[in-house]
Parts: structure tokens; C-alpha cells; sequence
């Protein structure tokens, strides 16, 4: 039996991986492509791991295995991620969609996985994150707990909603982050932040909500590919997806009570300003129209001609201050 250790140090083609699994005596190898066949015909599972970046060598190789048709292989190389089912008669086939950090987005790989009686086939691009996390940990587990080959689907399925957990958290320390910045002094940028991160959640949940539905489309529904004795642990993971959903609308809750937050806090003390602006107006508006009165060019004008007219003018305008100041107070104004 081939050990993890020396299982990496062997050489490894940038194209494909074949492993052989044998379920009764917990043997796994590696195979060469051309023992595909025989290694099926003999009643062992067999891995096959193609990357389909080198298209036209992708081609002529899957041709050459004839596992799946022809258009599941061109859909592979040039549609976008989206979580689906598909049944077929001799397989089932799953597209994946898994996330990959790249600063504060994140960008879907695509994992195309066809499970037959006797093989698992996976075409994707590179190297998607989740699939990495499934290689580095399916021997231990074959070896430990295995007793099917659906416990592919399930290490598939398990390192994929760890992913999509790990991307999530990643988005409630964004969220944590654009709430200390909307406390004190506020700078212009964390707007767009806030909505770049909004979208963000809103995209994450729209990669996570259809494989809800086909974890439970795994997990409720007979398959010859699928054994019974999986199928509970994949209806478990149901509810995890459940939760990762639950959670970002949450996140996106937080994030959108924060900005209306903020906003009615900058209203409250905008119009805590405006209420000063008005007492002001209020005070000088009379005493704006005195001296407009009293500024008039006329001749006649009787007051002008008083002793004490000045004096009394200053005794107007002060008594109409402080009986517009009592006025205010009376009816809380100030």
C-alpha cells in the first residue's frame, strides 16, 4: 500500500491523476492511464483527476477514457461555475462551485465530478481550493472510514462547505471591520466599502443557495451511486449549508442596520444644528425688519425725530429677544 508521504513524492503529471481504491483490503495506487480499464474491468474503484486547462490534451485523453459525453467536456471547459445535478444512466454528474480568496473578493472554480459504478472522474481548471483540501485528506480517511465509494462525494461535499465557512467568516470580519469604521470619525471611502461588501454577501449566498439544493437532492434521493449509508451524513450537511445561508443574510442585516445607524446619527445631529440655526433666525427675523424699518429713505419718518428714538429702538429690539428667548424655553425649544 502506497503511504501519504511517498504518495507525494512520487512524480506527478500537470494534466491528470489516476488512484486505484480498493475497499475491502484498504489498498489505494497509483495508476497510469493506461491501466484505467483493466483496473475497472477488475472491480476496483479508480479516481480519475483531469485538468482541463490543457484543452486540446484534455480532449484527447477523456475521448481516449470515454467515461462521460462529449458535451459535459466542452460545458466544463467553457461555462461559468454553477452548482448542478445531472442523472444519467450509467452516472451521476455534479458541477461544484468553490470560492477563491483574492484579497477582499472572491473568484468560483468549477469542479465537474462524474461518479459510475466504478469511478469518480473530476475536470476542472488549475487547482480549485477545496479539491487541494480533499487530496491532502481522502487517504487518511479511505483507510480509516471508508467502506463505499461515496465517501468521495461526501469528502467532496465536506471540504467544499468548509470553503464556502471559510470564505464566510472572512466576510463577517469585513462586516466587523466597516462597523468600528462608521464609529467617530467617519471617512468617505467606508460607503463603498460597505457596498462592495454588501454585494459581496449577496454573491456568496448566490453560490451557496443551489448546492443546498442538491446536497438535498443527494441526500433524499435513491441513487445506484450513492449508498444509503452516506446519505444521512450528506442530509447533515444540509443544515450546515442552512446555517452558512442563515448567517449571510444576517451579515448583510448587520451591515445594512450599521449604515442606517450612522445615517440617522448624522440626521440627529444635523438637525440638532438646523434647531440652532432656527432659534438664531427666529431672534434676528423681527430684528431684521426693525432695522430695515428704521433704514427706509424717507423723510418723514416721526421716530427719527425723537430725543431718546435711538434708545428706545435698543429697548424694542431687547425686549422682543428676551420675549422670543421665554416664548422658545416655554415651549422647549431651547
Amino acid at each position: 500500500m502506497t503511504g501519504p508521504s511517498q504518495a507525494r513524492t512520487e512524480a506527478v503529471d500537470p494534466l491528470f491523476s489516476v488512484v486505484e481504491l480498493d475497499f475491502k483490503t484498504k489498498q489505494y495506487r497509483k495508476l497510469s492511464i493506461n491501466e484505467v480499464r483493466p483496473s475497472m474491468e477488475a472491480g476496483k474503484f479508480v479516481w480519475i483527476d483531469v485538468d482541463i486547462a490543457h484543452s486540446e490534451a484534455a480532449r484527447q485523453l477523456l475521448t481516449k477514457l470515454n467515461l462521460c459525453e462529449p458535451e459535459i467536456v466542452e460545458d466544463a471547459m467553457s461555462r461559468e461555475p454553477a452548482t448542478q445535478i445531472a442523472r444519467y444512466d450509467d452516472y451521476i454528474h455534479l458541477v461544484l462551485s468553490g470560492c477563491r480568496l483574492v484579497g477582499h473578493k472572491f473568484d468560483l472554480e468549477r469542479v465537474d465530478a462524474m461518479m459510475g459504478e466504478n469511478y469518480l472522474l473530476t475536470l476542472h481548471k488549475g487547482a480549485p481550493v477545496f479539491l487541494e483540501a480533499v487530496r491532502k485528506s481522502y487517504v487518511t480517511d479511505f483507510v480509516r472510514f471508508a467502506q463505499s465509494p461515496s465517501f468521495l462525494l461526501y469528502e467532496l461535499w465536506d471540504h467544499l462547505i468548509e470553503n464556502y465557512l471559510t470564505v464566510h467568516k472572512k466576510f463577517e470580519e469585513r462586516v466587523e471591520q466597516v462597523q468600528q469604521q462608521l464609529i467617530g470619525d467617519v471617512r468617505d471611502q467606508v460607503f463603498a466599502e460597505a457596498s462592495e461588501l454588501g454585494s459581496d454577501l449577496l454573491h456568496l449566498r448566490k453560490v451557496v443557495l443551489p448546492a443546498r439544493a442538491v446536497l438535498t437532492d443527494l441526500s433524499t434521493r435513491k441513487s445506484p451511486f450513492v449508498s444509503e449509508a452516506t446519505q444521512p451524513y450528506l442530509g447533515n450537511m444540509v443544515g450546515t449549508v442552512e446555517r452558512v445561508l442563515q448567517d449571510v443574510l444576517v451579515d448583510r442585516d448587520i451591515l445594512s442596520n450599521s449604515l442606517n445607524n450612522y445615517m440617522s446619527l448624522v440626521a440627529h445631529k444635523t438637525n440638532q444644528v438646523m434647531s440652532k440655526l432656527t432659534v438664531v433666525s427666529i431672534i434676528f427675523l423681527p430684528l431684521t425688519f426693525l432695522c430695515g424699518v428704521y433704514g427706509m429713505n424717507f423723510e418723514v419718518i416721526p421716530e427719527l425725530k425723537w430725543a431718546h428714538g435711538y434708545g428706545f429702538f435698543w429697548g424694542a429690539a431687547g425686549l422682543i429677544v428676551l420675549g422670543l428667548l421665554l416664548l422658545m424655553r416655554r415651549n422647549k425649544l431651547l
